[in-house]
């Protein structure tokens, strides 16, 4: 099986209205690459953005196929500081970042787009435990 440098088994691929605007708030807001983008008929039809490991793609929704919100787990160094430049770029807080039982110091925030971003900080070594 050939899977693109850079990529995974599975790679998340959204549609979204405004594409252009979402690879901004990606890139200020949640320290996001831009690798690549095709636009056609003035439209994004499939760009490639980078978080960190993780590729994913996304392309500007259309009748065929309309906007999907959807819901991510972002690994970052500092919840604190991701939480707050993600408000900055334009996210609405839903939960403030906050030490949990299962190792993580985690917080939410919902971007203009609707999607989810559960943005957590690793605070111990090992596996999640039951």
């Amino acid at each position: 099986m050939r899977i693109p440098p850079g990529f995974h088994t599975l790679t998340p691929y959204l549609f979204v209205e405004g594409a252009d605007r979402f690879i901004a708030f990606l890139v200020d807001g949640l320290g996001a690459e831009e690798v690549h983008r095709t636009v056609h008929e003035g439209r994004i039809a499939n760009a490639h953005v980078r978080v960190g490991d993780t590729s994913f793609m996304l392309s500007e929704a259309t009748d065929g196929f309309p906007a999907l919100p959807a819901s991510h787990y972002l690994y970052v160094e500092d919840a604190d500081a991701s939480m707050a430049r993600a408000v900055g770029a334009g996210a609405t807080e839903l939960m403030p970042a906050m030490d949990m039982d299962y190792g993580d110091r985690q917080g939410g925030v919902r971007d203009a787009w609707g999607n989810l971003w559960w943005i957590s900080q690793r605070l111990v070594d090992g596996p999640y435990e039951a």
